[in-house]
């Protein structure tokens, strides 16, 4: 099955959220209208996202001609927060997926935080997807919206590539979105095909040496905290031994607990062995010679979750 990675990122109140509970709920992830990505009590208090969530999609369902079976991607997503308080967030996020979604909102366009964002992003050499959201707004400018963003990416020093980005127009809270505004739809099908179509699926590399990154955190009631990360090379399973290494040399053993992937909103339990992991500002290694630093661009097969190591 291929993987994408990538990272939904806008100013606050743009529509990022509602955007991404549109998608789960059309690609059958979610079937109960009241569970968001904005899970938090604080966050349902204030309608802003505090912590970046991570959640999965398969899409699309089709047919293989050769052997008949069903053909699907899994599209690994993080929904980060819109407040610059809240900024060291999306920095951890950034450096562990392929592309990134910048949201939009035709009328107010692009925002201070819009612009965080995206520099973060564009320093990476991530080549964002533009969705211009909230089209259907009465004081809505989507060719206003899109000329000010071209001009933002201009000004943060994009290259030509970057430049070269993908346009979608979107009413996040209907679910609808369209490549062009004259365009008839009646779902985010527009917007989930421009990402495969322009999202390099992850690598994989598990014959070398397991070297994971974590970039966030959760928590289990039973196990305690879990880690949420990215292999970019390796792969590991429940039991394994590892050192976990510091960004100032230290390093400690451990070792692996158990293993999870998300699925929807939900963490599924791994029952086998896999080419990613779990674990903030470490590096899970298998040898103890392994040069504790992950390139933000190097390979990986998908995202999972594992406990906190014994030891």
């Amino acid at each position: 099955m291929e993987i994408r990675n990538i990272a939904i990122i806008a100013h606050v109140d743009h529509g990022k959220t509602t955007l991404t509970d549109a998608i789960l709920r059309q690609t059958g992830m979610v079937t109960d209208e009241n569970i968001s990505m904005d899970s938090n009590a604080l966050e349902q208090e204030r309608g802003i996202t505090i912590y970046a969530k991570n959640t999965s999609i398969f899409y699309p369902p089709s047919r293989d001609a050769s052997d008949g079976q069903a053909k699907t991607t899994k599209i690994n997503i993080v929904d980060t927060p819109g407040h610059s308080d809240f900024g060291s967030e999306v920095e951890r996020v950034l450096r562990s997926i392929d592309s990134v979604v910048l949201v939009v909102d035709a009328q107010e366009g692009p925002m201070p935080q819009t612009r965080f964002v995206l520099k973060k992003s564009l320093e990476l050499g991530l080549k964002p997807i533009v969705v211009i959201n909230k089209i259907d707004k009465p004081a809505a400018n989507p060719a206003r919206t899109l000329d000010l963003v071209f001009e933002l990416f201009f000004d943060l020093g994009a290259n030509e590539e970057q430049l070269d980005f993908p346009v979608v127009y979107a009413i996040g809270r209907e679910g609808v979105a369209k490549l062009n505004l004259t365009d008839e739809s009646k779902d985010l099908s527009p917007l989930l095909d421009t990402i495969l179509k322009k999202v390099p699926p992850a690598g994989s590399n598990s014959e070398s040496d397991l070297a994971m990154q974590p970039f966030n955190l959760g928590y289990d009631n039973f196990l305690g905290r879990l880690a949420i990360g990215r292999i970019y090379s390796g792969k590991i399973k429940t039991g394994s031994a590892v050192f976990v290494k510091k960004p100032n040399g230290e390093t400690r053993t451990g070792k692996i607990t158990k293993l999870f992937t998300f699925e929807g909103v939900q963490r599924k339990a791994v029952r086998r062995e896999t080419k990613a992991t779990a674990g903030t500002g470490q590096v899970f290694c298998r040898s103890e010679r392994q040069n504790p630093r992950c390139q933000r661009r190097a390979p990986s097969d998908r995202r999972v979750v594992g406990t906190g190591l014994k030891g």
